[in-house]
Formats: C-alpha cells, sequence, structure tokens
C-alpha cells in the first residue's frame, strides 16, 4: 500500500492494524520498509494529536519506593539526613543535579523526568 501522512484516526487506525500485521517482519524485506514507514507516520500523528502528562519527579520518586518496598530512612545514604530526604520527598526543597543523577541511577528513572525540577532553578 502507499502510505501518506496520517490526518484522520480512521488512517491512524488502519496503519496501526497494519504495523501489528507485520511487526515482526524481516529486516531487509519491503515489509520491514513499510513497517519503519508506519512507524514514523505512526509517532508523527501521536505527537501532533495526544499529549502525554509530565511526571512529577517526586510522585515517581514516591511509586517506586513503594514498589520496592522502600522507606525515607533508606534514602539517606544515597541524599543525605532525614531532614534532607524529607525536604525533597514533600518538596519543600529543589532536587539538585547532583541528588538528580543518584535518585535517577538508583530509580533507574529516565533523565528527563528530572529536566522541568533543573529548569526551574
Amino acid at each position: 500500500m502507499n502510505w501518506k501522512v496520517l490526518k484522520t484516526e480512521q488512517d491512524y487506525n488502519k496503519a496501526s492494524e497494519r504495523l501489528m500485521d507485520i511487526f515482526h517482519a524481516t529486516e531487509g524485506t519491503p515489509e520491514a520498509e513499510e513497517l519503519e514507514l508506519l512507524m514514523v507516520l505512526i509517532k508523527d500523528y501521536d505527537d501532533k494529536h495526544y499529549v502525554l502528562p509530565t511526571l512529577n519527579p517526586i510522585d515517581a520518586i514516591k511509586y517506586k519506593m513503594e514498589e520496592r518496598g522502600i522507606k525515607a530512612k533508606d534514602l539517606e545514604p544515597l541524599i543525605g539526613s532525614k531532614g534532607h530526604v524529607s525536604s525533597i520527598l514533600s518538596g519543600r526543597r529543589e532536587i539538585t543535579l547532583k541528588v538528580a543523577l543518584k535518585l535517577k541511577n538508583y530509580f533507574q528513572l529516565p533523565a528527563e523526568m528530572f529536566l522541568p525540577t533543573l529548569e526551574a532553578r
């Protein structure tokens, strides 16, 4: 099929269905080329029509803590004193670049998550 820029949700759904049909195409085949094109077209449509919510880094950290069964005191070796950890988790103290790096690595979070916090400085 000759694909064009996806302009309607119907076009988007049709492209998504086709993508799923050829998802495991063998590299170097016409289906693999079609798959690459569909991924670009679908991403373009997504970027234009859907806005992903930004996740607050403190909420993400708290979620990861709950997920792993970690308490605030467990972050003290990573961040600093009990008061420092408490201030960060409550939002009273900003996350510094150094702390953001440690939390990113410890919880395996994307670095971009901390950018809004760091840009506000």
